[in-house]
């Protein structure tokens, strides 16, 4: 048997598999859509031959298999339009895809891990791990160049999407003051389902960075509507955005009240060098930020950023991460252990 190289690709797909029992009768699910499927694309018995690798005589036999197995005509031959599904036919392709669309998402998840699992074995090295982050001073410095970690800076609804539909192993993210079920659904959801695990990594100081000395006297998040105030505001989906929203509405503030509010940046410390630069009165960020441009700090309070991570990825593969982050957190300003 040849051994792989080191340099052997290893891709994993999954993808709809198993079988309808009707009766005596077994049905091959991944079969009975390509059959169906073929038909709707080509109009012909000769595509689900050419599809399935197939003779002619042996793509009508699969599919008079099919429709003696379900009871029913599945293909219908229109005068000028050649072989088409009939109603039984479109709602038995139609249901398939939906089973399948579904299953994306975790059979993705699941392709990762069984890569992740298999590379070494075949020969090579496992692939880092993925995570998609939203952006966070302590993580970038103890996440930075750490062996076995890939790690991609996205806002926290975005990094949730990536992991829920199989393109992260991991995602960190925050929702501001409020817990999970409360902070949208975004955060609802991953905290609902059972094929995630979430963790607390560490607690953060967010507030109004402001420029050195406070010179507008801004004390307060009333104090940016109305009154010329330069705002720099984090992109939609990120959970410092989420919250700032969410201060406007419990503050009856219109967003079209703050000037610049639809100026985005996608990191804390863009927001805090626009605000140095003086190109921006204030924005919405971390205390840590602040610090690093010398600006001053309205505090609005304490957060917690969460890992999250599919069922499939071993919980220990992230123990390590977690355990310096909570260690930095106790000696850095602006942050903390996160408590139980």
């Amino acid at each position: 048997m040849t051994q792989p190289s080191d340099e052997t690709p290893l891709t994993i797909e999954l993808g709809l598999g198993g079988t309808i029992v009707v009766g005596p009768h077994r049905i091959s699910v991944s079969e009975a859509a390509a059959v169906l499927g073929a038909i709707a694309e080509t109009s012909s018995v000769q595509g689900i031959a050419t599809g399935l690798g197939l003779s002619y005589r042996a793509a009508w036999e699969r599919l008079r298999v099919l429709e003696a197995a379900f009871g029913h005509r599945l293909v219908q031959k229109t005068r000028g339009h050649g072989s088409t599904l009939t109603p039984t036919g479109l709602l038995l392709r139609e249901s398939l895809a939906a089973a399948a669309s579904s299953l994306a998402a975790p059979l993705a998840r699941e392709g990762r891990t069984l890569r992740a699992r298999l590379g070494p074995v075949l020969g090579g090295d496992a692939p880092p791990l993925a995570m998609v982050a939203s952006h966070d001073l302590l993580l970038m410095e103890v996440g930075a160049n750490r062996p076995g970690l890939a790690l991609t800076v996205a806002g926290s609804e975005d990094a949730l999407a990536r992991l829920s539909d199989g393109r992260a192993d991991a995602a960190g993210f925050h929702c501001g003051p409020l817990d999970l079920v409360a902070g949208g659904p975004a955060f609802a959801e991953i905290a609902g389902d059972p094929g995630f695990r979430v963790r607390p990594l560490f607690e953060r100081e967010q507030g109004l960075m402001l420029g050195p000395g406070n010179p507008l006297g801004i004390r307060a998040v009333a104090d940016l509507a109305g009154r010329g105030i330069r705002y720099v505001n984090r992109q939609g989906g990120s959970g410092t955005r989420v919250w700032f929203d969410r201060l406007l509405e419990q503050h009856g503030i219109p967003a079209a009240s703050i000037r610049g509010y639809a100026t985005e940046e996608f990191t804390h410390q863009a927001v805090a060098a626009v605000i140095a630069y003086g190109a921006a009165d204030a924005g919405l960020g971390a205390r840590a930020a602040a610090a690093r441009f010398g600006l001053d700090f309205l505090s609005i309070g304490w957060e917690r950023y969460y890992l999250a991570t599919a069922v499939s990825v071993p919980d220990a593969a992230f123990d390590d991460l977690a355990h310096a982050l909570a260690e930095r957190a106790g000696r850095m300003p602006g942050y903390r252990r996160a408590t139980s």
